[in-house]
């Protein structure tokens, strides 16, 4: 099978299409004829060597945290689907991806919800365990003001109507040209940068009980923010721990546990037509150097997907 790879460390262009065995089911896992793929900030930290010391790796490495597709191998103990169905899901957290390619191994997976197209599906399931496991260690809940920095990204439109659906109010930062974009999810959009905590204060007089960090280097104005750094969880900044801050992951040393309903909250909000995937822009697997470098920039509006 075809599959997106890189064999050694460093910029965009040392991504290429490998043709490698397709991989086979385990007990609890499925396989599926992958039809998207969602690309994460974490698929290009490991491509550029940024989590080498962190979270070892064994090269060559195939990409993609994450993908929808077409039951087509199901392992032993698996229950609840069969080939043929369309589902959408994460592959192990310990094998860091392997999505990109035509063929992937789910570990965790849900049904794809009719009201989404494979590629508002493909990048779904990584973004929805992120934001169900962060808005669960910070006790988001009805009543709740959270804050999320950087929230026209794919973790943080997420987390946003996954918060909204807990009966929380959000403030969002993004550039002006996506406050539109953050209106239209349910969240009150600011810009970020300079002066952040004074924007804040003014939407938000009794401050705010939580804050998400998706982007951005504001780690210190966001601990201003909250009133404390236990209030504040990052998914973006490797060093937050100088800053008393946690860091939430999903794999490696000092992982959270794996928020499990995350993919069934997105998956009935979007039966429901209540969550909005906006997708940036659509690459095949041959324009992974492409596709990466767009999400380098920090400005992608949406999702990266891409399609074998």
């Amino acid at each position: 099978m075809r599959a997106l790879q890189f064999s050694e460390y460093g910029p965009a262009s040392v991504l290429h299409v490998a043709e490698i065995p397709a991989p086979h089911a385990g007990p609890g896992q499925i396989r599926i004829a992958v039809r998207a793929s969602g690309l994460t900030p974490a698929d290009t930290y490991f491509r550029s060597g940024r989590f080498r010391e962190w979270m070892p790796i064994d090269l060559p490495l195939t990409l993609g945290m994450d993908g929808a597709g077409v039951v087509d191998e199901i392992g032993e103990r698996v229950t609840g689907v069969e080939p043929g169905d369309e589902v959408f899901g994460t592959v192990e957290p310990a094998k860091r991806g392997g999505a990109s390619a035509e063929f992937a191994v789910l570990a965790a997976w849900a049904p794809k919800p009719a009201a989404l197209s494979w590629e508002e599906a493909g990048g779904l399931a990584a973004n929805a365990e992120t934001a169900e496991r962060v808005l669960t260690r910070l006790g988001v809940k009805a009543g709740t003001t959270l804050l999320i920095e950087g929230a026209a990204g794919g973790v943080g439109t997420v987390a946003t109507q996954f918060a909204v659906a807990r009966g929380a109010r959000v403030i969002g930062t993004a550039s002006p040209a996506n406050h539109d974009v953050l209106r239209g999810i349910g969240a009150e959009p600011t810009t970020y940068g300079p002066g952040l905590p004074g924007r804040v204060k003014a939407l938000a007089p009794d401050g705010v009980d939580a804050v998400l960090h998706c982007a951005g280097p504001g780690l210190p104005d966001l601990v201003a923010v909250a009133g404390s750094p236990d209030r504040v969880v990052s998914i973006a900044d490797l060093n937050a721990a100088d800053h008393g801050v946690h860091l939430s992951h999903s794999a490696g040393p000092g992982a959270d546990p794996q928020a499990v309903g995350g993919l069934a909250t997105a998956a009935a909000l979007a039966a429901q037509g209540r969550l909005k995937r906006h997708v940036a822009e659509v690459f095949p697997l041959e324009q992974g150097a492409a596709a990466h470098t767009l999400s380098e920039t920090g400005h992608a509006r949406g999702k990266i997907i891409l399609k074998p």
